[in-house]
């Protein structure tokens, strides 16, 4: 079979809830992937970034193997012996005493509303049902009804009412905004240090300490979704370091599974955590002896390969050549680490197009809002892939 047999399958039997680009990948090793047509294209997507690692890398398919041959699943109901240890293994990385383990980022987002609600009731004294919680103008959390309840994208939202309440979204990078938005009923803000899906829009500097300043002062939880900042991919093991800031409740996914398996959690100190008692929250998968393994692993690449370095120095380097770039098209070039984003300007034609071209040139990004380009390989590339990147960027970003 090739592509189009795919493509013409997929379209009719799948669902189409997404617009993927018209490539049918087969395999990937490190940086590149392959199509059935035998093909080799540069990943600078990494699955939003839950390929930090690259793809299949050995060590951690060498533990999703021997995990598999001995359990894969056991429930919450009994304990497993790979939970505890990446447990420990966590708190020791992040510095948080607790984790609550999911699968899915979004989970992960609801586990923390959840979490929030029950810390505001039970420590905070919000009335029954009356806490709120505020979130951020572009934001993107998930697609359940409830993250969507509080999303300012209307084509996440349309049809899909009534929405969950107790949730105000205020401006993004406003800290006079947030301040007026904050009452006694204020039980915690949502925030992405740096906003991937809404065109990798990094708020001004300070606005973070700023944040953490007021929600300090007004005893409001401050909650940061890492799921696609963290991890290294900004430079820092979390976006929000950048500013030295500690988060009450962090959110981590996608490279905790080294793109092998979902496995998402919650992170916070057992002031917090604690408050979760047997019953009140779970999922069957939720902290499965072969996620966890795998997670205990990926984090071992992370840090044993040096990939946060990696991520600061080629994402430097990145960003700056792709400013260089004379291109008529290029509004602007902004991120941190390998999270880039290349803003066309309105008269470019949107980013589908320069995607289709790219793909056509062995490079795979995905646009975003519209007219943004995402340039997000995964942690482990090297200067020299990206001067063979730049080069053919370079020839397309010129093109009238």
């Amino acid at each position: 079979m090739k592509t189009n047999d795919y493509i013409a399958l997929e379209d009719q039997y799948g669902a189409h809830n997404y617009l993927p680009l018209d490539v049918v990948i087969k395999r990937g090793e490190g940086v590149w992937v392959f199509d059935v047509d035998g093909n080799r294209y540069l990943d600078c997507l990494s699955a939003y970034s839950a390929v930090n690692q690259g793809h299949v890398h050995p060590k951690i398919l060498a533990a999703l193997v021997d995990q598999a041959q001995h359990i894969t699943l056991t429930s919450r109901a009994f304990r497993n012996d790979q939970l505890p240890l990446l447990y420990k293994e966590l708190a020791e990385l992040t510095g948080y005493e607790m984790a609550l383990p999911m699968n899915s980022g979004a989970e992960a987002v609801e586990t923390a509303i959840k979490l929030a609600r029950k810390w505001a009731y039970q420590i905070k004294g919000i009335p029954q049902n009356q806490a709120e919680i505020l979130t951020l103008e572009g934001n993107f959390h998930g697609r359940t009804i409830t993250i969507i309840s509080f999303s300012s994208e209307e084509a996440y939202r349309d049809g899909f009412g009534p929405f969950t309440p107790g949730f105000s979204t205020i401006p993004y990078g406003d800290v006079a905004a947030l301040s007026r938005a904050i009452t006694p009923n204020t039980a915690a803000i949502l925030v992405e240090p740096i906003q991937g899906e809404a065109g990798v829009i990094v708020p001004p500097p300070g606005y973070l300490q700023q944040m953490r300043e007021l929600c300090s002062k007004n005893n409001v939880l401050m909650i940061a979704d890492e799921i696609q900042t963290g991890l290294g991919r900004t430079g820092q093991l979390f976006a929000c370091d950048h500013e030295s800031v500690r988060p009450d409740v962090m959110v981590i996914g996608k490279a905790l599974s080294g793109g092998f398996y979902p496995i998402s959690a919650v992170l916070a100190d057992r002031s917090i955590m604690g408050l979760f008692q047997p019953g009140e929250h779970g999922s069957t998968f939720g902290g499965n002896p072969l996620g966890a393994a795998i997670a205990r692993t990926a984090l071992k690449v992370i840090t044993s390969e040096n990939l946060i370095q990696n991520s600061a120095e080629i994402g430097e380097y990145f960003a700056d050549r792709l400013a260089e770039i004379p291109s008529r098209h290029v509004k602007e070039v902004r991120g941190k680490g390998l999270l880039i984003g290349v803003e066309l300007k309105p008269s470019a034609g949107g980013g589908r197009r320069f995607a289709e071209i790219l793909q056509k040139n062995g490079i795979l990004v995905k646009e975003t809002h519209g007219n943004v380009l995402r340039f997000t390989p995964p942690l482990i590339i090297d200067r020299e892939t990206v001067d063979w990147a730049l080069d053919r960027i370079f020839h397309i970003l010129t093109k009238p």
